[in-house]
């Protein structure tokens, strides 16, 4: 069966000097040490260690191969996102983050694709960055699921999301700058609880406001890490939409009746899980993605789609590749 990873991570080889152009102090760069190591800095501050996988095209390829996944769709570590910069420093900082995307995919650009990042806290600027990053072969966007106090029923986003259906550019939404951080110093509390709830929180806010009713059907619009707790708390939601006028005022729909209107991935890590998000979301609006290279990531990539026992092979084939062939528009005949 085809099967396109739509969620992985790439770290491009920015050197410190990348990064004293958009802030001296804390923006990421790549310290690259022995036996394919490296260190993700921000300024002098240790952020994350990773591996080769994050800047090499042939181990990405080699750990595919091992795999059985056939094309990994690439964006950018959202540490690299760099919302609270100066706007116009941000639009050349994700010009070139893109621009290195682009050359890592390049010597086996059948099956590594790559997604851009945009200067997303100014709307029109990241608009203009989608039209570039199109037109130079990136196949969808990333962005991150709120700019500081801004969620995504802000008009600025709207905005944005009708610019990207008007171009035919996919949007993954990724959680990051957790919130509730100070409650949650230690065992990565932020990854485990703030991330999915920050991913329900992005969800909700477009249905509740009435962001659906503004977007035109034609975006394809996908959330990472399954929708976060979404699925799970569905009914919550259905519940309240219909006890509380204040939760139904801008939303004239029920929340499970938007569930056709974006993606999710599945990136859940328990078969119990993804059998229900399949469940809610249909099987048709679930691809496969494992958060890869990171070690929170899915280490036996597709092994729990294609284990599953309550799925049967046209249900797989969907999750593992058909689904994301649709939303990319991918051209997979040489595969």
């Amino acid at each position: 069966m085809l099967t396109v990873d739509v969620h992985s991570h790439f770290f491009p080889q920015l050197s410190r000097g990348h990064s004293k152009f958009l802030d001296p102090d804390d923006t990421p760069w790549l310290d690259l040490r022995e036996d394919g190591k490296g260190m993700i800095k921000c300024g002098g501050r240790d952020f994350r260690p990773v591996y080769d996988a994050c800047w090499s095209a042939d181990r990405r390829i080699e750990e595919m191969d091992r795999h059985d996944v056939d094309i990994q769709i690439m964006c950018a570590t959202p540490v690299l996102f760099a919302y609270s910069k100066p706007a116009n420093k941000t639009r050349d900082w994700a010009m070139l983050v893109n621009d290195m995307g682009l050359e890592l995919c390049s010597t086996h650009g059948a099956r590594l694709k790559c997604m851009a990042q945009v200067p997303l806290q100014d709307p029109a600027l990241a608009c203009q960055e989608v039209s570039r990053a199109r037109a130079s072969g990136h196949v969808g966007v990333q962005i991150g699921n709120h700019v500081g106090d801004r969620n995504m029923d802000d008009p600025g986003f709207i905005e944005f999301l009708q610019h990207c259906a008007a171009e035919g550019m996919p949007v993954l939404v990724h959680p990051w700058d957790m919130l509730g951080r100070e409650r949650m110093p230690r065992y990565m509390l932020p990854w485990l609880v703030a991330m999915p709830a920050e991913t329900q929180l992005s969800i909700l806010s477009l249905i509740l406001s009435g962001g659906f009713e503004k977007l035109p059907r034609s975006l394809k619009l996908c959330f990472a890490h399954g929708g976060g707790s979404f699925a799970f708390l569905l009914g919550r939601a259905d519940n309240a939409w219909r006890q509380r006028d204040i939760v139904r005022e801008d939303c004239p729909q029920p929340p499970s009746s938007y569930v056709d209107r974006f993606y999710v991935d599945s990136a859940v890590f328990d078969q119990r899980a993804l059998k229900l998000l399949v469940d809610v979301m249909g099987s048709e609006r679930v691809m496969f993605g494992t958060d890869y290279p990171f070690p929170l990531g899915e280490e036996d990539m597709a092994s729990l789609v294609r284990t599953a026992p309550e799925f049967g092979n046209d249900c797989k084939a969907r999750i593992l590749g058909l689904n994301a062939q649709e939303f990319f528009s991918l051209d997979t005949d040489h595969n």
